[in-house]
C-alpha cells in the first residue's frame, strides 16, 4: 500500500468524482441492480456478504481484503468475476460502483468510510461505527457533506420484533422505566493504529481484545443492546457513566476486561446497565435467552434474540405498612387485592437476519431516503459505549454533554475522545492537541 494521507487521497478522489459527487452518482431505478464493493470479508464481512447475496438486485462488483484467501473465498461465493484488491483505495477508484460495504476491524472504519464518501459512494459500514467519539462525529459530517446514504450495521434496527418492543416500552406499556439491563455472557489490521510486534492475539477476530483496534465487547455486542435501549427510551445520549471491571480470570496479553459492569443514567430517571461476563456461562437474567430487560412500574419486558415477553407486576392498592410487632396481621395483609395492571404478552419466532438490514440499505440507495440505522443514530449509540470505556480507563464517574460531545467534569477524560493516528495517516476531526 502506498503512503497517501486522507487529504491527498480525498483531493484525488474528488477530482475523479466531481461530476458524480455533485449529482449523487448514478441514478438508480427501482429495478436496477446496485453495484457493490466489499472491503473486509473476514468473519463479519463474510456474514454481511451472505446477507447481500440474498438480494436479487445486489451485484458484487469488487472485493477487497489484505488476506488473499478471504478475497478468493468471497469471490467464489459471490460468483461472476468481481474485481479483486488488497488496497481499498483501488476499489474506490472504480467509477461504476454505487456503494461500498465496509466490514474491516473497528480502527479502519473512519478512514475507509470517509474516503468512500469523498469518492461519491454510498456506504454500509459495520458496527461499532468508530474507535473513538471524534471519529464518529467526523463520519457523520462526511456523510452529510457528500450527501451519502449510510447504513450502520446495527442490524436489529431492521428487526420487526425489536421495533415492536421498543414501541411498547416508549409508549408507556410498562409504566415508567426505572432500569434497563443488558448482558453479554460468553465463556469463552494495523492501518492507523500504533505499530506493535506481531502477536497472534492481535489478529483476526481476537483484535477485539486490544484497544488499538477495538473497544472490546462493550462496543462490539454492547452497541446492539444500547441502541435498542435508546430506541425504547426515546433518548440517544446518557447524562453520566461509570464502569468497573478488569481481567479477573483470563491471564494473557489482552487489554479489554473479561468482567465488566457499566452504569449510565439517562433523562427521565432511568438507570441503564451493561454486564459483560466472559469467564462464566451461567445466565445473567431470568433465563439464558434474555439479552435486555426493561423494568417498568407496571411490569418487565424481556427481549430475546427472536422475540420478547412482558411479565406484569401485581400491584397492590394498599399503602405499604409501617412494620410493627403490635400489628403483624396488617403487615401480612398488605398484598391483599394485588392485581396486574397490564396483560402478559409473548412474541416468538422473530427474525433479526442481517438480510433485512441489507434490503433496507439497497432500497435507500435507490430512494435516497434515510436508512433504518442512519449515521447520526449509530454515532449516538456507539458514543454511549465508547464513553463507557473512557470511564473504565480513567476510573471515573463522568458527566456527559450531548451537545458538545464532551465530559463536563473531567478534562483529562476528554483527551480519550480521540487519538493521534500513526503517520502518514491523518486523524479525522482533529487530534488530542486540538481538544
Amino acid at each position: 500500500m502506498t503512503n497517501v494521507t486522507r487529504r491527498e487521497f480525498g483531493k484525488a478522489a474528488a477530482a475523479a468524482w466531481v461530476g458524480s459527487a455533485v449529482s449523487g452518482g448514478r441514478v438508480l431505478g427501482a429495478n436496477d441492480r446496485v453495484r457493490l464493493g466489499f472491503v473486509g470479508v473476514g468473519n463479519r464481512g463474510d456474514q454481511v456478504l451472505d446477507a447481500f447475496l440474498k438480494q436479487s438486485d445486489a451485484e458484487v462488483a469488487a472485493i477487497c481484503d489484505m488476506y488473499r484467501p478471504y478475497v478468493e473465498f468471497a469471490a467464489r461465493k459471490a460468483g461472476g468475476a468481481p474485481a479483486r484488491f488488497a488496497d481499498y483505495r483501488r476499489l474506490l477508484d472504480m467509477k461504476d460502483l454505487d456503494a461500498v460495504v465496509i466490514a474491516t476491524p473497528d480502527h479502519w472504519h473512519a478512514l475507509q468510510m470517509i474516503h468512500a464518501c469523498e469518492a461519491g459512494k454510498d456506504v454500509y459500514v459495520e458496527k461499532p461505527l468508530s474507535l473513538v467519539v471524534n471519529e464518529g462525529r467526523a463520519m457523520v459530517e462526511a456523510a452529510r457533506r457528500h450527501n451519502r446514504v449510510v447504513q450502520v450495521g446495527i442490524h436489529r434496527r431492521s428487526a420487526a420484533f425489536v421495533e415492536e418492543a421498543a414501541d411498547l416500552v416508549r409508549g408507556g406499556a410498562l409504566g415508567r422505566i426505572t432500569v434497563a439491563r443488558a448482558f453479554h455472557v460468553q465463556n469463552a489490521w494495523l492501518g492507523p493504529a500504533p505499530e506493535r510486534p506481531y502477536n497472534k492475539n492481535r489478529t483476526f477476530y481476537r483484535f477485539r481484545w486490544f484497544y488499538d483496534y477495538s473497544g472490546g465487547q462493550v462496543t462490539n455486542f454492547g452497541v446492539h443492546y444500547i441502541d435498542a435501549i435508546h430506541w425504547a427510551l426515546g433518548h440517544d445520549a446518557p447524562l453520566a457513566v461509570a464502569a468497573m471491571g478488569g481481567k479477573f480470570a483470563i491471564d494473557d496479553n489482552r487489554e479489554i476486561p473479561d468482567t465488566l459492569e457499566v452504569l449510565w443514567t439517562y433523562p427521565g430517571n432511568t438507570l441503564v446497565t451493561f454486564s459483560q461476563y466472559n469467564a462464566t456461562a451461567a445466565p445473567a437474567a431470568r433465563d439464558r435467552r434474555v439479552e435486555i430487560e426493561f423494568r417498568g412500574t407496571k411490569g418487565t419486558l424481556y427481549l430475546f434474540s427472536d422475540g420478547y415477553e412482558i411479565v406484569p407486576d401485581e400491584i397492590t392498592p394498599n399503602e405499604f405498612p409501617a412494620r410493627t410487632p403490635t400489628d403483624r396481621q396488617y403487615e401480612r395483609g398488605y398484598r391483599a387485592g394485588a392485581k396486574p395492571l397490564i396483560d402478559p404478552v409473548t412474541r416468538t419466532g422473530g427474525d433479526a437476519d442481517t438480510a433485512h438490514h441489507a434490503r433496507n440499505f439497497l432500497d435507500c440507495v435507490k430512494s435516497r431516503a434515510a436508512c433504518r440505522c442512519d449515521i447520526e443514530t449509530a454515532h449516538r449509540s456507539t458514543t454511549a459505549t465508547l464513553i463507557a470505556n473512557v470511564a473504565h480507563k480513567t476510573k471515573s464517574y463522568l458527566e456527559w454533554d450531548r451537545e458538545t460531545e464532551r465530559f463536563t467534569n473531567n478534562a483529562n477524560a476528554n483527551r480519550l475522545l480521540t487519538y493521534r493516528y500513526r503517520a502518514p495517516y491523518e486523524t479525522p476531526g482533529g487530534g488530542p492537541s486540538e481538544l
